[in-house]
């Protein structure tokens, strides 16, 4: 059985290059193994708008490891597994900007599958299949823009769409990490 690794980033102003908190959740044979959820000093400005959506301070982030630190931890989790995220091109991006502006070699490419276009598939007459609509309607617990309990609802979504009947892997595609677009779908 595949693994995944769900995330979330939630980032500290507009330009999506930094992260002010990231969270994880590891799906292994069907359950959720391991969850991560940490603050991170985006040593850049932070927004008022981001602020009052994330509730993440810049004192609070300036306490937290900047995101070389965190990565260094992170690294072997996301490297283990197929990457998902809610709307997963901008968690894909701000990843990939973070490991440009610092610097840091990764990969080239990453696997990686999104709950946003899973949900469409599977609950097709939703208003719409925003995180917090589809985890209302599936009765999923979720604090909304806290990168932990994001990362948590979206593994719950996938092994929803999972029982579901869902066939993740169609829904697989690879995400250049230097062009920060994604390449292909992958078919198995």
């Amino acid at each position: 059985m595949m693994r995944y690794i769900a995330f979330d980033v939630e980032t500290p102003n507009g330009a999506n290059d930094r992260m002010s908190a990231i969270g994880v959740a590891v799906i292994e044979n069907g359950e959720i193994v391991q969850e991560i959820a940490t603050l991170v000093n985006p040593e850049t400005y932070f927004h008022r708008f981001n602020i009052q959506l994330t509730g993440i301070t810049p004192e609070a982030a300036a306490k937290a490891p900047a995101f070389p630190v965190v990565w260094n931890e992170l690294e072997p989790v996301f490297s283990s597994g197929v990457l998902v995220a809610h709307n997963a091109v901008f968690d894909m991006g701000v990843l990939s900007k973070c490991l440009q502006a610092y610097g840091i070699g990764w990969k080239d490419t990453a696997e990686y599958a999104c709950t946003v276009q899973m949900g469409r598939k599977c609950f097709p007459g939703l208003p719409n299949h925003k995180l917090n609509t589809l985890c209302e309607y599936l009765d999923i617990p979720l604090e909304h823009h806290q990168a932990g309990s994001d990362s948590y609802a979206c593994a719950s979504l996938l092994l929803r769409y999972q029982q579901e009947g869902l066939e993740v892997e169609r829904f697989h595609r690879k995400y250049d990490l230097t062009s920060r677009r994604t390449l292909q779908q992958l078919r198995r």
